[in-house]
């Protein structure tokens, strides 16, 4: 394991991960604050990086983070708040970023979903907050995957990541399939669809969530059209 302390803005890792936060290289997520990169160790994430400032290490929940990232992660380096501080994607900078592979995504992984299957499909949502939250009620309410369209934000961009709490790292994900492939997966697998609307004239309440479904969620400014 590669340990040090990192003092400059252009060190190759810092720049790798200002990259990562930015969407310029998708190989990887940008997993930012204690609470996210926990999830990303008790998900089994395959990490590449970490960095940390000193003050992280002053609380025993840090601390603990530190000890199980210097167990599964090849470089944990620590670096000054000014470095931390150009890399942080929020208004306060949370003490530590860690990189690791983006997760698999694709139809494969909702294949293995077990019990009466629940999918939602998440179609042309362009807010990253928005498709986080959408990711943790799925996982909340017990759905068995997520379908996210082409043209919909990335659900590993970092703020997709806050808003989804560790959800996008255990939900079964396919991302970036069209609309009509999505449809006809769910078809062939018997679930019917469900579209949410703000004037349906059914609540969802009043839905039979016993057989299999697949519930779409539309684009924020305007919704689901007529023809979809």
């Amino acid at each position: 394991m590669t340990t040090g302390t990192i003092t400059s803005r252009k060190n190759p890792l810092v720049q790798t991960a200002r990259a990562v936060r930015d969407g310029r290289d998708r190989r990887l997520v940008f997993c930012e604050g204690v609470r996210l990169c926990e999830e990303a160790v008790g998900a089994g994430l395959d990490f590449e990086s970490a960095v940390f400032t000193e003050s992280l290490e002053e609380g025993e929940r840090g601390t603990r983070l530190l000890e199980a990232l210097r167990r599964v992660c090849p470089r944990v380096l620590s670096v000054t708040e000014d470095v931390l501080e150009s890399l942080s994607g929020t208004k306060t900078s949370q003490g530590i970023v860690a990189l690791a592979r983006r997760p698999e995504t694709g139809p494969a992984l909702l294949e293995r979903a077990a019990g009466v299957p629940l999918f939602v499909i998440i179609h042309r949502a362009n807010n990253p907050s928005n498709a986080g939250a959408m990711l943790r009620v799925a996982e909340a309410a017990g759905a068995s995957g997520v379908i996210s369209t082409k043209g919909s934000t990335d659900l590993f961009a970092p703020a997709a990541l806050r808003g989804s709490m560790g959800s996008a790292f255990r939900l079964p994900v396919w991302d970036g399939a069209t609309f009509e492939e999505a449809l006809q997966w769910c078809a062939r697998r018997g679930a019917l669809t469900v579209a949410t609307s703000a004037g349906a004239a059914a609540l969802h309440t009043e839905i039979d969530w016993t057989i299999p479904r697949a519930v779409i969620v539309g684009p924020e400014a305007e919704g689901l059209s007529e023809e979809e």
